[in-house]
């Protein structure tokens, strides 16, 4: 549903079906259902009054012609430079301009309304000094699908992420481009067809858009919200392998865990034996004593990654929920204080450890992969899982992409938040570089769905070879399912429709749900 805005409301019509912004209590999954389902969105009439009040206190200081970073003087090395009444007046304008100097592909359009969406919750506090009326106008931007067009490249993630911010923001004065119904348009034809005036920003407005590493974390956001759904679909991937190769379940023991003490692993280690509940395969005999690390270990290592992923929550949300801006003003206090709320180092470190522990569970399903692939190693099953081997060669080749892919993501992961290069003459001397993280950290999740995909489509060519042994109720479901995309593999064909059809299936749940409809729990 399309909820409209205007200049005298402060949430959507319908703000029964709006998420409301108050600054405190945005969450990931809130800030995937705005970007990318189009949920409307408002503004808490608290907010508002916040705003008021900080943009009140700013412009008594103007009247007093008080000196004010980024109001009255230059920014960065230029800090110094105190501009004159005439100059101020112009000022924001030049400095969206001169900041609008990305360059690349346009970021997608759930990225730039994620970003969007975190800068106006970061203005909900308070602290900014924004007149309501920018930020009221962002929101309609949102509620109404104009979304500006955005080069991804370009920020060095410290003084915000002030390249793709400020091509955001010119946006507003119906400069630049957007997208809107489905096209790029001039941004002030898009304006006008979504019925949004356009702005002119006045004292403080233009660097109080930007000032905030908020593509970071609205990119970051959606990635995590990725991530533990690749993740919950790891753990049905790694149920079925298990049963495929008849394993030793007593590595996934409770008590095994239990003296261990991680939460993650008992989690991992309990959503297992519920999703292997009722297998026949597993009562097979011929069992090793103990299984290969990347079936033994796997509680502990997709453990720690749950474990991670709590944290990089908690650095977002905290990211989402608070006042990044620089200068920051305390109207309560009359006080104007100039810091550095803007670093996007504690994004940086979050996206650079969830790119990591992706990266490094998707080599377990690799290995896992392999190990149904080969005959020495596959308890029985055929030489890369087909009848005719030699003449055929069966799911061979899917190991080797699934190999690349894990090779890729060992290069992405490696850290860019250890490669401060100083900007502004030196002024910004030490910079995050968070945003190429959360690049890299995005193709890192878009490679293991490819890598989870493979692991599926061999899973349940390998059960095709236990029939007429039954596998547990949740790993059947996941099984009808691949069927319904990917045929079994009698004899060898082109697989990468079959690759990339599955890929796209799991990304949209349909692994997931089939096995919630059958397992009434899963951590």
């Amino acid at each position: 549903m399309t909820v409209i805005l205007n200049h005298e409301t402060s949430a959507p019509k319908n703000s029964d079906s709006a998420i409301v912004l108050d600054g405190h209590s945005l969450t990931i999954e809130d800030v995937a259902a705005i970007a990318r389902d189009r949920q409307s969105v408002g503004l808490h009439p608290d907010a508002i009054s916040r705003m008021n009040k900080c943009r009140s206190l700013l412009e008594r200081k103007i009247r007093a012609r008080e000196i004010m970073y980024g109001v009255n003087t230059g920014i960065g090395e230029l800090s110094e430079v105190v501009l004159t009444s005439e100059q101020v007046e112009k000022y924001q304008k030049f400095l969206l301009y001169s900041h609008a100097a990305g360059c690349g592909e346009p970021a997608s359009e759930e990225n730039v309304r994620a970003a969007m969406l975190s800068r106006l919750n970061t203005h909900c506090w308070g602290h900014s000094g924004i007149r309501p009326e920018i930020v009221r106008t962002q929101v309609e931007m949102l509620n109404r699908g104009v979304t500006p067009v955005v080069c991804q490249k370009g920020s060095v993630g410290a003084c915000g992420d002030l390249s793709p911010m400020a091509q955001m923001a010119i946006t507003l004065m119906g400069e630049g481009e957007v997208f809107y119904k489905g096209k790029k348009l001039p941004a002030n034809e898009g304006m006008e067809q979504a019925g949004i005036p356009t702005v002119v920003f006045r004292e403080r407005d233009g660097l109080a858009a930007i000032n905030g590493s908020n593509f970071i974390s609205g990119m970051g956001c959606l990635e995590l919200y990725d991530a533990e759904r690749w993740l919950r679909t790891q753990e049905v991937a790694l149920a079925m392998t298990l049963e495929a190769l008849n394993a030793n379940m007593q590595a996934f023991d409770p008590r095994i865990h239990a003296v261990r003490g991680y939460p993650g692993a008992q989690e991992c280690a309990e959503n297992i034996r519920r999703l292997t509940d009722g297998s026949e395969l597993l009562k097979l005999p011929g069992k090793k004593v103990q299984d290969a690390y990347s079936l033994r270990s796997s509680p502990q290592v997709i453990g720690a990654t749950r474990e991670a992923f709590k944290w990089i929550r908690y650095m977002l949300e905290i990211e989402l929920n608070h006042a990044a801006d620089n200068p920051t003003f305390f109207p309560d206090e009359e006080l104007v204080l100039t810091g550095a709320n803007f670093q996007g180092t504690p994004m940086a470190f979050a996206l650079e450890l969830l790119g990591m522990s992706v990266a490094t569970v998707a080599v377990l399903s690799e290995r896992r992969l392999n190990r149904l692939m080969n005959p020495h190693l596959s308890m029985g099953l055929p030489p890369f899982l087909t009848k005719g081997a030699g003449m055929f060669s069966g799911l061979m080749l899917t190991q080797y992409t699934a190999g690349a892919l894990a090779c890729e993501n060992r290069v992405l992961s490696h850290p860019a938040a250890t490669g401060s290069i100083p900007a502004a003459a030196d002024q910004e001397d030490f910079v995050s570089m968070g945003m190429t993280t959360a690049i890299k950290t995005r193709q890192i999740i878009e490679n293991a769905w490819y890598v989870i995909a493979i692991e599926l489509m061999a899973a349940a060519q390998a059960f095709e070879f236990r029939f007429p042994v039954k596998p547990s109720p949740a790993s059947q479901a996941a099984y009808e399912v691949i069927r319904t995309c990917v045929k079994k593999l009698d004899e060898d064909r082109p697989l990468h429709d079959d690759i990339n059809r599955l890929t796209n299936l799991v990304k949209e749940g349909a692994i997931l749900d089939a096995v919630k409809a059958v397992v009434s729990h899963l951590n």
